[in-house]
């Protein structure tokens, strides 16, 4: 068993933001945007950036606009920003992890293939292909709500073990139990990253070294207290800090509006860019800004819109 007492920061920052993508009032990328936000992001508590996540909406970027979100983002801050270049078909997951590198990217955030539902050996096959075809270090995204399979322990901890690159995971897999058995067994510097903001504690206490988040975009400043509190053995104040970022962890999803169409209202309301979200999500659900001005106002963030 190869426990290792592992503490944030990670290679990619203790507090990543999954970055959204602004657009502009046509749903044309709005690149300039892109870099104002990164700019402001790492300016309130974000020590790493992952750009064209599923947050970054993704699926409806165009292999263009992702390239020159990587290295536009790249070149404006010195965080490391990790590259979503993964998707559900191998040959062009790994065509991105080229343009990734060539763009500037610190690292590659690989989820497990969507849709299509494939086997383990299927979806161990589509990672080390990946990592065959880049020397960035990869995170992988186990994320088994969003793609319909969850990454199976063995398999992860094969990859772990055997492909040098894979350093990381996203764990959105809220098992706590499952994230402790596989930082137990697997090799001392690998990594595990909350991916759910509501789980970061939790995953703290089992070895978390930071967190992958959605609802940093307005409270990146109080997560990194919150995991620099527990880090130092502050349990009682990472708590108290838990507490007062529920609401934040509540409003940062729903039936009614996924994310990351609340994010952006946020964003909206702080004047940050962020614009609508493009189809298939769409624009924000009525009365959306005004519930994004409560959360703000709860955590002492006064909106600007």
């Amino acid at each position: 068993m190869t426990v290792d007492h592992r503490s944030a920061p990670g290679r990619f920052g203790s507090v990543a933001t999954a970055m959204i993508t602004p657009f502009d009032g046509n749903g044309a990328l709005d690149l300039d945007g892109a870099v104002r936000l990164a700019k402001w992001l790492t300016d309130h508590g974000n020590d790493g950036l992952v750009v064209t996540g599923t947050t970054g909406e993704a699926p409806v970027l165009t292999d263009q606009e992702k390239v020159d979100l990587w290295r536009a983002i790249s070149e404006a801050v010195t965080v490391p920003i990790v590259a979503g270049a993964g998707t559900y078909d191998t040959a062009h997951s790994i065509e991105l992890a080229k343009k990734a590198k060539a763009a500037g990217a610190a690292g590659i955030l690989a989820m497990t293939p969507y849709y299509s539902r494939p086997s383990q050996a299927g979806i161990e096959a589509h990672f080390r292909a990946i990592a065959a075809a880049t020397d960035l270090p990869m995170m992988l995204y186990d994320i088994p709500i969003r793609t319909g399979r969850k990454i199976a322990h063995d398999t992860l901890l094969r990859l772990a073990r055997e492909v040098p690159t894979i350093l990381a995971v996203k764990d959105a897999a809220a098992n706590p139990g499952a994230s402790a058995k596989l930082l137990a067994e697997a090799p001392g510097d690998f990594e595990l990253y909350s991916g759910d903001d509501a789980m970061t504690l939790a995953l703290l206490a089992i070895g978390a070294c930071g967190a992958v988040g959605v609802a940093t975009h307005w409270c990146g400043e109080q997560t990194a207290e919150m995991i620099a509190a527990f880090t130092k053995g502050d349990v009682a104040l990472a708590r108290t800090i838990n507490a007062r970022l529920t609401e934040s962890w509540a409003f940062e999803t729903g039936d009614d509006a996924p994310n990351p169409i609340p994010s952006k209202a946020v964003l909206r309301v702080l004047g940050l860019p962020a614009g609508q979200c493009r189809l298939p999500m769409g624009p924000a659900p009525d009365g959306l800004e005004d519930q994004a001005r409560r959360v703000l106002r709860n955590l002492g963030i006064e909106p600007l819109a």
